[in-house]
């Protein structure tokens, strides 16, 4: 088996890409592990300005700490009228810290968006996954999730930005669930985060490959 890390420390992410890309593990012989293996990985400054490249540094980083192939992810949610912001700050969009930061983020931007009209509250959540070899080569692909801003909360899966994101691509044709209200399945078979890794699947059998 070839290790390849992923740069985290999040158990559930690394299970989580374990499924994803089941057939190329399977195919190339790939055993995917985290960071946690790796206690002395540095922690990574993500100063890109971009999802790409903030992937990138963190894969770089976990490439040259590791000795190891390295994937790493980077996420947010791009709001068509405010010209894709939140965006790279999505997690920091309140500068509010600590357990709250997600409500925060979220009560922000419904104020924010208050007075914008429905057809103008389009939005995607956008993911960009990394592979760096330690020989410098490397691959970035990005997933696109489309889908339209809620005028109010709704739901209790998820998290972050979940309860006010209607997918474009509901199970139920005409749907207005928000991700919150998708069940872990329907919401992993279609995330964005889904589609920038399986985007990234040719790149890994073209590198990886025995």
């Amino acid at each position: 088996m070839t290790r390849v890390v992923l740069a985290t420390r999040n158990h559930h992410k690394v299970e989580e890409l374990r499924e994803i890309l089941a057939d190329v593990c399977e195919e190339l012989g790939l055993d995917i592990v985290g960071l946690d293996e790796f206690p002395d990985a540095p922690d990574v400054v993500e100063d890109g300005v971009t999802f790409a490249q903030n992937a990138a540094l963190k894969a770089r980083s976990a490439a040259e700490a590791t000795g190891l192939p390295a994937l790493a992810d980077d996420s947010g949610l791009a709001v068509d009228v405010l010209g894709g912001a939140p965006g790279i700050f999505s997690a920091r969009w309140s500068a509010t810290k600590g357990p709250g930061a997600d409500r925060a983020n979220l009560e922000l931007l419904l104020a924010q968006l208050g007075d914008v009209r429905e057809e103008h509250r389009g939005a995607a959540f956008v993911c960009a996954a990394a592979l760096v070899l330690p020989d410098g080569r490397s691959a970035v692909e990005l997933g696109r999730f489309p889908g339209r801003m809620a005028h109010e909360a709704r739901g209790t899966g998820g998290f972050g930005y979940d309860p006010i994101f209607i997918p474009d691509d509901q199970p139920d044709p005409g749907g207005q669930r928000t991700l919150a209200e998708y069940t872990p399945d329907e919401k992993n078979g279609r995330s964005h985060r889904y589609l920038a890794f399986r985007a990234l699947a040719p790149r890994l059998r073209e590198l990886l490959r025995p």
